[in-house]
């Protein structure tokens, strides 16, 4: 390249010159200049106890930028580049972050012990640690005096290079001689709409509270559901007369009962949410889902609260007296979403419910537990009933029910009231079953005593006859502008005249699982009804659960018809074989003698089974009237039923209703039930039915 020795040397001279002026610390190699820039390497730091990472913020008197660093990386080095002064100039720390413990994750159950006894503490507790991995670690407890009541905390600790989390565990310390507790419960369930004795029931109320108070004891007053549907109050008011009395008595839960969804059909439950919104009480409920219905919806909160507000809806309320806790959950039988029209609402399983509200409740403390039901006592064991639940469920101390309409006056084993270790072997509580009949004809009132780990060791119940106390007279004020316009309704007649009273028994002997002459009275009107409309109607079919009261003898008024029939249902006929019908009659007396709201009452036909056979194959024998002769029913041949529009979609568990249905073979006719009744009875000018024979239960044990 240098064609001589001086110029390679003059060269040479120039090059050492040019590099004697560079800084030695300089070692990086510029892109423009080629010359390399040292990079500074700092002192290695290290962080330990969680201390937070803080790289140094100056070099030499000038600003460093650092660029970021892994936040997850533990327990090895890491180097961290940045550049400092306004040549950018490079700079680098290795830095070592100690993995630690952030916090404890698992919480401690607040637990109830004697004077004197040692806490049960755990040995080990979950931790976190920054990495995000937690870690079962042996902790360190702090010593809790226990020599005196009152309330205590156990420190928990774990130390961890020098850093040290902590988590307080709430102990209350009671004196075994005095720290019982004993609580009333005041309950109803099943009053549908039934108001006329409202303002004895509230003098009951105020006298039995004042028992309470006077002996230093709290009370609670609870509903089990089924305020809705059954009388003229509902059908003008939907609610709001009902609500209005509630509120004045104070009120302190209530759980839903099906008859609270039967006007989602009619009006997507606007009703229900005005009853709700508008009550000075909470609602609760383990098992009943309203986050797809759009007025409801915004309603419920999915928690068990200690702070419950009124108009809204939980799954479970905690109520505290001086650091005694007592929880309350709900529960709704699942048939509603075929006895009733929830339409968007849906109802989980009763057993899963209320394990996880059990849970819940116990992991908050609380070792006294109350579950407020509208499942039946002895309802269809292939669905819910109070009895399984408490065989099922541990931890409930009592059951405060409704739906069966049950009427119980004694608690014991035999009546299965009491479940305890002699019918669940291990059971170590026992759990108590109440409900307080019907149409709050009775206050229900439960004087519990507990020990202080919780277990009912005292219980004394009895149902009030409200009938005999005198009228509160404000309760009375607020009845009285509902019940007059009910009277003007009540008191018009409609022009017929009843022979004999038309019974509506419940119990034994029932209209859901028994032929009545109301019965069959209300199914020859349908059927004459539906013939005006299709002549080859020959069988009308009406539910037992939709016939609601009695007609006494007399001339019949609008309001008791509307009491009978208080749904405002339409009648609908449907087509079906003679097999559907068979399986619609299999389905209808598939668990008597115990009571069934799909019992079916029948005109145009006879039939007869045996409540001694297998469920599924009880009927022996189908006739239907063919021009006044009677003829075996053909299984192959399809025939035209009338029935309500409720039972026509499958409603109270009749699916082959619900096949036709969905089939297209259903045509609802639009005529309203109550005044097809009144109408039919209107054209009789004189009603005098009996019972005919037309279900006959022959109860022989073989075919």
């Amino acid at each position: 390249m240098y064609k001589s020795k001086p110029l390679y040397a003059a060269a040479v001279a120039v090059a050492l010159t040019t590099s004697a002026i560079v800084p030695v610390a300089q070692t990086t190699v510029s892109a423009a200049t080629h010359v390399k820039v040292k990079t500074v390497k700092l002192k290695s730091l290290v962080f330990t106890k969680g201390a937070p990472v803080k790289l140094p913020a100056t070099y030499k008197g000038e600003k460093i930028t650092w660029k970021s660093y892994d936040r997850h990386i533990f327990n090895r080095y890491q180097t961290v580049k940045g550049t400092y002064g306004k040549k950018k100039s490079p700079i680098e720390i290795k830095i070592f972050i100690q993995n630690y413990a952030v916090k404890f994750v698992e919480s401690v159950k607040e637990q109830t012990i004697y004077v004197g006894d040692k806490p049960e503490l755990p040995k080990t507790l979950a931790v976190l640690y920054a990495t995000g991995r937690v870690y079962d670690k042996p902790v360190r407890w702090s010593k809790v005096d226990t020599s005196e009541a009152g309330t205590k905390y156990a420190v928990a600790s774990y130390t961890r290079l020098g850093k040290t989390i902590t988590l307080k565990a709430k102990i209350n310390v009671l004196d075994v001689n005095k720290d019982d507790f004993s609580i009333g419960l005041l309950h109803t369930n099943d009053t549908h709409a039934n108001l006329d004795k409202a303002p004895k029931r509230a003098t009951v109320i105020k006298d039995l509270r004042a028992a309470y108070k006077a002996d230093g004891t709290p009370s609670l007053l609870l509903d089990a559901g089924d305020v809705f549907s059954g009388s003229l109050y509902f059908n003008k008011f939907q609610g709001q007369a009902d609500l209005e009395l509630m509120n004045y008595m104070k009120y302190d839960l209530m759980t839903f009962g099906n008859h609270e969804f039967d006007l989602g059909d009619q009006d997507n439950h606007q009703a229900l949410k005005d009853f709700v919104t508008k009550a000075k009480f909470p609602f609760i409920t383990a098992n009943v889902d309203f986050s797809k219905n759009e007025l409801l919806a915004g309603l419920q909160s999915k928690t068990i609260t200690a702070g419950p507000e009124k108009g809204k809806i939980y799954q479970g309320v905690i109520k505290e007296y001086k650091g005694q806790k007592i929880g309350f959950f709900g529960l709704t039988t699942e048939e509603t979403a075929e006895i009733s029209s929830p339409g968007t609402v849906a109802f989980a399983n009763y057993i899963a419910s209320a394990k996880a509200a059990v849970k819940k409740l116990e992991d908050r403390g609380v070792n006294k537990i109350v579950a407020l039901t509208h499942i039946g006592f002895d309802d269809n064991p292939a669905v819910d009933n109070d009895q399984l639940l408490a065989r099922n469920v541990d931890g409930i101390d009592v059951i405060v029910g409704g739906h069966s309409h049950t009427k119980i006056e004694k608690f014991d084993v035999e009546s299965g009231t009491v479940v305890d270790e002699t019918v669940v072997p291990g059971k170590t509580e026992p759990t108590i079953i109440a409900q307080a009949y019907q149409y709050g004809d009775f206050l229900g009132n439960l004087n519990l005593t507990f020990d202080y780990k919780g277990k009912l060791t005292e219980y004394k119940g009895s149902l009030v006859d409200v009938s005999k106390a005198a009228e509160d007279v404000k309760a009375a004020e607020i009845l009285k502008p509902y019940a007059d316009q009910i009277t003007e309704l009540k008191n018009e007649e409609v022009g017929a005249n009843i022979v004999n009273e038309l019974v509506n028994p419940r119990g034994e002997v029932s209209v859901r699982n028994s032929e009545t002459a109301l019965g069959n009275l209300i199914t020859d009107g349908m059927l004459q009804k539906a013939k005006e409309y299709n002549a080859e109607t020959v069988i009308a079919m009406q539910n037992g659960g939709g016939i609601r009261a009695a007609i006494n003898a007399g001339p019949l008024t609008v309001g008791e018809v509307l009491t009978t029939l208080p749904f405002g249902n339409t009648l609908a006929t449907a087509k079906l074989t003679g097999q559907e019908i068979k399986d619609l009659l299999e389905i209808s007396v598939g668990v008597a003698p115990i009571e069934n709201g799909g019992f079916l009452h029948v005109s145009g036909m006879k039939f007869e089974y045996s409540s001694k056979l297998a469920k599924g194959d009880r009927v022996t024998k189908m006739e239907v009237n063919n021009n006044g002769t009677l003829e075996a029913i053909d299984l192959a041949k399809t025939y035209v039923i009338a029935t309500n529009a409720f039972t026509a979609k499958g409603g109270d568990g009749l699916t082959p209703f619900e096949v036709a249905y969905k089939a297209g073979r259903v045509t609802d006719l639009g005529l309203s039930d109550w005044e097809n009744l009144r109408d039919f009875t209107k054209s009789l000018g004189e009603v005098d039915y009996k019972i005919e024979g037309r279900i006959i239960d022959t109860k022989v044990e073989s075919k």
